[in-house]
């Protein structure tokens, strides 16, 4: 019989971006934080930053540099709205766009919220062997995210396969 293949957490960091949100009233990124802990992943940082493309832009670079982290995951700015920046802050800093990911979470969300979802531009990508994955703000898509992605995604026994096998090669050239 083969080896049964053991849980590896990775080193997660959480940003919320929001002008409004606090600690006591960010759901999504207490959710997101709760959700990486039970999963069996590391908690390296949690933050709130305004949305401000250059306020993003500096968190994601210093995350993307320090080798303790290994995925980043955002939560809100990624709307239509003015001051929605998100996508906009992270697509310059990535080496390559996982581009399937907005599309399979737009395809789930659509089963939840229908034509509503098409108002999202989650997006993900990895930059400098940091992978980055940017949901939107409210805490039902970041469960969908969550549940329905990166709860498998980043799982290496999950077949038939996961970002965390690639994780040893993303800095391949």
């Amino acid at each position: 019989m083969g080896e049964i293949e053991k849980f590896t957490g990775v080193r997660i960091a959480i940003m919320t971006v929001s002008d409004t949100r606090t600690e006591e009233t960010d759901k999504s990124g207490q959710y997101l934080m709760e959700s990486i802990k039970a999963a069996g992943h590391y908690l390296v940082e949690k933050i709130i930053v305004p949305d401000d493309i250059y306020k993003i832009r500096a968190v994601i670079s210093r995350w993307i540099v320090d080798p303790d982290i290994e995925v980043a995951i955002t939560t809100g700015g990624t709307g239509l709205t003015g001051r929605d920046g998100t996508p906009e802050a992270i697509k310059p800093l990535l080496d390559k766009e996982i581009k399937g990911f907005g599309e399979l979470f737009r395809m789930i969300s659509y089963e939840e919220i229908k034509t509503s979802t098409i108002q999202s531009r989650a997006l993900a990508g990895v930059a400098n062997g940091t992978y980055i994955f940017c949901l939107p703000g409210s805490s039902g898509a970041c469960r969908t995210g969550w549940e329905k992605i990166l709860k498998d995604q980043l799982d290496y026994r999950h077949r038939p396969c996961n970002f965390v096998e690639l994780m040893p090669r993303l800095l391949e050239k």
